[in-house]
């Protein structure tokens, strides 16, 4: 296999969505030297760092917009249920739209929860595992049912 050969079958395997065993078996087979193939593995996962990051940014950027959104469709809604309550119609028929401002059930707000009396808090219980002390324990030798610790080894790409 010629160098152009061996990263079209790296970039073949970069595309599919392969379950880990397959993907080890893959890579494996992949007749290259060792350090070229793991220099090509290592540019991928830094290739899927900065996908993951460009992901993560574009989240926050979409999670921002659409707050902007709900917030300017809230101020509009005030706006056009404003106008029309201050017209003194019950009713506006535009060339588009029939607009008809209408009792919704009240929202509540809470402005300060520790100023609430205790007759309406309500406590709700989370159950989630100790890992802290699970973890001490199983270092040191116990055996717990349910749980184990998992090697957790890798490689630093720099």
């Amino acid at each position: 296999m010629n160098v152009f050969e061996l990263n079209n079958a790296i970039k073949q395997v970069q595309e599919k969505d392969l379950d880990p065993e397959t993907l080890k078996d893959t890579l494996e087979s992949l007749e290259l030297p060792r350090n070229e193939k793991l220099d090509n593995v290592a540019s991928w996962i830094e290739q899927n760092q900065m996908k993951l990051n460009w992901l993560k940014d574009k989240k926050r950027q979409l999670s921002e917009v659409e707050t902007s959104i709900k917030k300017q469709t809230e101020n509009l809604q005030e706006f056009l249920t404003k106008a029309i309550d201050d017209s003194g119609h019950k009713e506006i028929q535009t060339e588009n739209h029939i607009l008809k401002p209408r009792n919704y059930k009240d929202s509540v707000i809470v402005e300060a929860t520790e100023k609430l009396p205790i007759d309406y808090i309500v406590c709700s219980e989370v159950v989630k595992p100790n890992k802290k002390l699970i973890y001490e324990d199983l270092k040191k030798g116990k055996q717990i049912k349910g749980a184990h610790l998992k090697r957790n080894r890798r490689t630093t790409i720099k």
